[in-house]
């Protein structure tokens, strides 16, 4: 009977821990008297305001956020200058070539040309020295074929 008594002063000591920080979290200036209406205007001072744009608020508390509406602008002005500098346009000025879309692979061929030089540079050199040994393979044969002919 004993652990009961004490499961419940425990259980006491929890609620009233809990209502302390309920308490707190509620707000620590309402604790301090006076300094709660304080504490609620600038927190809603802090609070940010919507702002309408597109829509108007029924209420008139609302209404004070609300944007004025957009005049529209004349744009005649700007169309008939767009029109005037489109009729100067020469189609002589006009690169055909940049207008015509790009093979898919141009931009592997970009880059893998500067190893592409040097390949065809080393493959230059060895055709040159394999026609260079073939060429001494035949004087050297030709020198025999004319020396048995003497």
């Amino acid at each position: 009977m004993g652990e009961i008594g004490q499961l419940e002063d425990e259980a006491q000591r929890r609620k009233e821990r809990l209502a302390n920080l309920k308490r707190k979290l509620q707000g620590g200036a309402s604790e301090n008297g006076g300094s709660d209406s304080k504490s609620n205007k600038e927190e809603e001072d802090s609070l940010p305001q919507p702002i309408f744009r597109s829509y108007k608020p029924i209420t008139d508390e609302l209404g004070e956020n609300a944007l004025p509406q957009g005049e529209p602008v004349n744009v005649e002005d700007q169309v008939e200058d767009s029109l005037a500098k489109s009729k100067e346009v020469v189609l002589e000025d006009l690169d055909f070539m940049n207008l015509a879309p790009r093979k898919p692979d141009w931009d592997l061929k970009r880059d893998i040309a500067k190893k592409l030089e040097k390949l065809e540079k080393r493959t230059s050199r060895a055709i040159g020295e394999i026609i260079r040994e073939r060429l001494k393979g035949q004087d050297l044969a030709d020198a025999v074929t004319v020396g048995a002919s003497h």
